[in-house]
């Protein structure tokens, strides 16, 4: 069983969410990455996604872009990310960790060469945003065979056939991107989202964790009781930000903290009366 597989099934035995927290590896600094990581997960993050920096990345917003352009500016490399993730590790050896990026990188080092590296620097999930699944065979069984979950995003438009291609190779969960559009967008109608997910849990037999416009905690409590998993990304990195080098991390824990507290209040059972 997969790291990400055993966090799914300890939350789901105590009746809770994921929350999947996303910041981009080197931002604001690469010095802060670590420590951002550790606040995330004092702050109850379950699995955090880690952006690799990209010069194009054309599924994000404004927010995200900014992102990695700030980390490449300080010359953060994939090889760099997987050097952070190492020293993550070096403390906390059980919160599971997802990169999510792009596929030139990683071609330009080598897919096997990268599934190993991967796996040595202590990474449990990758999720290319360009890879499709009709192109993703040989770099699932790459994945799989480094013992990395391959994760697949899918879409509102996604259409039945694609839903059944990302089934036949994904593991550990797959990201429902909640609305048309970029990261960042605001645009989420949680009841459009809430009547997909049973579909879609059934059709893929792993979790599915929902991502794109959640900004709150309100958002995310309503997201978690029909998702397996909340996926919080261009809210924090504006938190980011907009914070000094001196408090970023205080100031991204507090937000995370709310979110938290708001996926586990929504899934609390509803009172008859008084409580």
């Amino acid at each position: 069983m997969s790291k990400i597989q055993a966090t799914f099934e300890r939350l789901r035995a105590q009746r809770r969410k994921v929350l999947i927290p996303f910041i981009t590896a080197g931002d604001p600094d690469p010095a802060l990455t670590v420590p951002l990581m550790h606040a995330l997960v004092e702050a109850g993050s379950d699995i955090i996604e880690l952006g690799v920096p990209f010069s194009d990345p054309m599924a994000d917003g404004p927010t995200v872009q900014r992102a990695s352009e700030r980390a490449l500016a300080k010359g953060v490399s994939l090889r760099k990310v997987l050097g952070m993730v190492a020293n993550f590790r070096a403390d906390n050896n059980e919160t599971p960790v997802v990169l999510m990026g792009y596929a030139n990188p990683i071609e330009a080092m080598g897919v096997e060469e990268f599934a190993a590296a991967a796996f040595d620097a202590g990474v449990d999930g990758v999720l290319v945003v360009d890879y499709s699944p009709q192109e993703s065979g040989e770099f699932a069984k790459a994945m799989q065979a480094n013992a990395l979950d391959p994760i697949f995003l899918l879409a509102p438009t996604s259409t039945p056939e694609r839903v059944a291609e990302v089934a036949a190779l994904a593991s550990g969960y797959v990201y429902y991107v909640s609305l048309k559009g970029v990261t960042g967008s605001s645009a989420l109608d949680v009841k459009a989202v809430t009547a997909r997910i049973p579909e879609l849990r059934a059709a893929l037999g792993v979790p599915v964790g929902v991502g794109f416009g959640i900004r709150d905690a309100k958002t995310a409590g309503a997201v978690a009781r029909a998702a397996d998993a909340v996926v919080v990304g261009s809210r924090i990195i504006e938190e980011i930000e907009s914070s000094t080098a001196e408090d970023v991390c205080a100031r991204v824990r507090d937000l995370v903290i709310e979110l938290r507290e708001g996926i586990d209040d929504a899934m609390m059972p509803a009172c008859a009366g008084e409580c």
